[in-house]
């Protein structure tokens, strides 16, 4: 059985560490931002204005359930260094059990606490825009596209954020040539910007009659989502807006009304469509947000120096700019190469096991950030 004064030791340490993480998690501020949220939903008029309320509330909601985690750690904490000191002072070995099981649980809160720490750009907690889009490699590129897509789909799935696919471009043959979905979840941003950049697929060509081993490429963007009040200039007289009929591989869902939007943004360049619904007026507010988004991206790679240092210089979608590899034969190993963190599980990688990498990346930005302070 574990010794007492061992497990008052950790209990002690964890503690530590705890309140460390306080610190770094910005709780004192999250706390009094969270007081201060509550305090206007208790205004008698508040619902006089039944949009405004319904946004105050679903963020009294939000911001209670980012700060669970951590009231629930502080709790524990406290509870559990007193029940070992306690423990000790009566030399009670039945609270071992129960003192085991609360040193578990600290020690898992603390793992996810110490990840969210990993989140220092402001719009990491922000919803995501990802967007596929094949490279060099033809059809097999548009077929590793779709698998990308498929990709992140299952590791939304296995997060439990949602994931919509709001615009699709099919491949001649198969595959998709481009894919754009919005990803919606607290730091949906911050796991997901780990992903931009070439992805590299090698394996036995189910499009080659003599099943040769094939290179692929796919790119893939994010940006964060932004809020519809965000403050991004957009002028009626810089959009030309263009609709037309939605592309589909046939059946009963063809679209048979010029329902999917386009929208340049003259004076960027920026081009953005949306296709997913059959309203017009629906296409057109999701491309719009859209728009905005790639808007600010722009404006913030514009005006802000060391995260384009962080993020380095977009390239080419080809042979030797790729950030990840994905080797499915003669063996099986997915490779980052700018962490170097790797596994053989390829098919569990391609079934949404992401979150290692996407930490390892994170852990790396972290690193960069403190040789920077240094």
């Amino acid at each position: 059985m574990a010794d007492l004064n061992d497990l008052k030791t950790q209990a002690i340490s964890l503690q530590a560490d705890a309140h460390d993480l306080r610190a770094r998690l910005n709780i004192d501020a999250r706390e009094e931002k969270l007081a201060e949220v509550e305090r206007a939903s208790e205004d008698p008029d508040l619902w006089s204005d039944p949009e405004h309320a319904q946004q105050l509330m679903a963020e009294m909601a939000r911001r209670r359930n980012e700060l669970q985690p951590w009231r629930r750690l502080a709790s524990l904490a406290e509870d559990t260094t007193v029940l070992a000191e306690l423990a000790l002072e009566a030399d009670d070995e039945a609270s071992v059990p129960e003192l085991e099981h609360n040193l578990t649980e600290m020690r898992a809160m603390l793992e996810r606490l110490h990840t969210e720490a990993l989140f220092a750009d402001p719009y990491d907690v922000s919803n995501a825009i990802l967007e596929i889009n094949a490279g060099a490699g033809g059809t097999e590129a548009c077929d590793w596209s779709e698998m990308l897509g498929r990709m992140y789909l299952r590791w939304c799935e296995r997060r439990g954020f949602q994931a919509e696919i709001i615009d699709s471009l099919p491949g001649d043959q198969a595959g998709v040539k481009s894919m754009v979905i919005e990803i919606s979840g607290t730091n949906a941003y911050g796991y997901l910007k780990s992903e931009r950049g070439p992805h590299r697929l090698i394996r036995f060509s189910p499009f080659n009659a003599q099943n040769l081993r094939q290179t692929s490429f796919a790119s893939v963007d994010v940006i964060p989502d932004v809020e519809e009040d965000v403050n991004v200039d957009v002028r009626d007289d810089d959009l030309k807006i263009d609709t037309y009929r939605a592309s589909s591989a046939g059946g009963q869902h063809v679209n048979k009304t010029e329902s999917a939007i386009r929208i340049t943004h003259l004076p960027t360049g920026i081009v953005v469509t949306c296709q997913n619904e059959r309203s017009q007026m629906k296409n057109r507010a999701s491309a719009m947000r859209v728009l905005k988004a790639r808007l600010l991206e722009k404006q913030r790679k514009e005006q802000e120096a060391e995260m384009a240092k962080i993020r380095g210089v977009k390239t080419d979608i080809a042979f030797g700019s790729q950030i990840r590899t994905y080797w499915l034969q003669p063996y099986t190993l997915v490779k980052d190469h700018r962490t170097d963190h790797e596994t053989s599980n390829a098919f569990e990688v391609l079934d949404g096991d992401l979150d290692g990498f996407m930490i390892a990346y994170l852990q790396m930005l972290s690193g960069l950030r403190a040789e920077q302070e240094a």
